[in-house]
Formats: C-alpha cells, sequence, structure tokens
C-alpha cells in the first residue's frame, strides 16, 4: 500500500517536510559513499531552513503540553492500556524537555560553522561545489568514510528534540483517524467535509494501482481526480472505478 498525504494547515505541512528531510538525512548518512555524503550534507542545510521558521518551537511546545494534558486525563482508564499511555507520555516528556532545553533557533551550530556557511553558499549555485571552488570541502569528501560519518552525526545531533517531537504528533495525528474504504469514479471523488475540519488527509492506495491522486481540499470540500502516474502530461484515470482508503486525521 501506498500513503498519500495532505495537509490542511501550514504548520502540518511544516512537520511532514521534516520528517522528509530527517529521513531522507538518514538514508544518505548511512552510506559510505561519498557523493552519499554529499547529498546528506545538502540535507542538513534544508532541514536548518525549514526548521528556522519562528514559531515552530513555540508551535511543538504548545502541541506537546497540550498532547500530554489530554493523554494524563486517560489515566485509569479500563479502556486504555496504562503500559503504552505512560511510554508516550514519557517521550512526550523527554521531547519536550530537549526542545526547551535548544538555544534559540534549530540549526543555529550550523550556522556558526564558517566552513559549513561557505559550503551552503557555494551549494546555492549551480555546479557550484567544485574542487576548484571548495578545495576545502572535496578534501573532506576525501576523507575516510567512518570520519565523515561522525561528522555528519555530530551535526544532526541537535536535530534530535526536533525530530522526536515531529514524529509524536505526526504520530499521534495519524493515529486519529479511521480509515473509510471508498471508491472513485471515472477517476474522480468529491465530498463534502461538513464539520469534520481534519489537519490531514490520507489517501491509501494499493501499490499495483498505476494512478496518482491529486487532492485540493477546504474546510468545506474536498476533491481528488486520480491521474495516471508517469512522466508527460497526466492523464486522467476514468477507464474503471479505482477503491482506495480515505483517512481525515485531527489532533
Amino acid at each position: 500500500m501506498i500513503h498519500y498525504e495532505y495537509p490542511l494547515s501550514e504548520r502540518i505541512r511544516t512537520l511532514l517536510r521534516l520528517e522528509d528531510l530527517f529521513e531522507r538525512f538518514d538514508a544518505h548518512a548511512m552510506s559510505s559513499a561519498a557523493q552519499a555524503h554529499h547529498a546528506a550534507l545538502l540535507t542538513l542545510f534544508e532541514m536548518a531552513e525549514v526548521a528556522a521558521r519562528a514559531d515552530l518551537k513555540s508551535d511543538l511546545l504548545q502541541e506537546l503540553d497540550r498532547q500530554k494534558a489530554v493523554l494524563t486525563a486517560l489515566r485509569g482508564n479500563p479502556h486504555v492500556q496504562s503500559a503504552t499511555l505512560e511510554q508516550v507520555l514519557a517521550a512526550i516528556e523527554a521531547a519536550h524537555d530537549g526542545m526547551y532545553q535548544l538555544p534559540g533557533k534549530v540549526g543555529n551550530h550550523l550556522r556558526e560553522d564558517d566552513w559549513l556557511m561557505a559550503v551552503k553558499q557555494r551549494a546555492a549555485i549551480p555546479g557550484g561545489m567544485c574542487e576548484f571552488d571548495l578545495p576545502s570541502y572535496h578534501y573532506w569528501l576525501y576523507q575516510p568514510a567512518e570520519l565523515r560519518v561522525a561528522q555528519l552525526q555530530t551535526w544532526g545531533a541537535p536535530f534530535a528534540s526536533i525530530r522526536a517531537a515531529v514524529g509524536i504528533v505526526l504520530g499521534l495525528l495519524r493515529d486519529s483517524g479511521r480509515p473509510e474504504t471508498q471508491q472513485a469514479v471515472k477517476g474522480h471523488y468529491q465530498r463534502m467535509l461538513e464539520s469534520r475540519n481534519p489537519q490531514l488527509i490520507r489517501v491509501t492506495l494499493a501499490d499495483h494501482v498505476p494512478c496518482v491522486p491529486e487532492i485540493s481540499a477546504n474546510k468545506y470540500m474536498l476533491n481528488i481526480r486520480f491521474v495516471h502516474a508517469g512522466v508527460g502530461a497526466p492523464r486522467g484515470c476514468a477507464s474503471e472505478p479505482i477503491g482506495f482508503e480515505l483517512t481525515f486525521c485531527t489532533l
């Protein structure tokens, strides 16, 4: 199954971008190839840019406080597994404490490194990171893979608390919804949202279905158009009905 997610607020959109960047950084950093570490460093710069949004840290702290209050009220509820509840509360507490102790904007440790900022400045220029532009960076790429991995982990470590917070908030958001089995006729699906007011819409398709959803929504209406996956101009999937799962998620 393939999940397609559509955020309905700028805050959730930012969290999804960060989640994607964190996963991409891990994938590149775990490799031993110099070009993979080049990609990891570029991803690190993107992480710092997205996470530097002025209100991101305060938004996450407030959301963690709110979720902690909601979940704490469930203690003693016979329908809730106490061990799982305590694990989630402990994770929220740890993420909250870690973020609260972060000085300044997330990613400031990168901005204070002159070498990294020189690399970042050249990275903004197409083809601007050749060895004749950045000989010191060229030298770094020729260092042992273990050394590069250790440095990448050091640069990525200060993002750990915000990464934990993003994972908790998105995890609770995704778990809040119940999938509904739906069907698109002639490649289209439409419905009124009424009072749902979701923050995230998830569309789940079997991976053998050669179509992808183009989702548009506001607080009143949801529209999904299924188009053929692949290169070229998008064409609607109108040959036969398309079954999919639809989930509305709200914190």
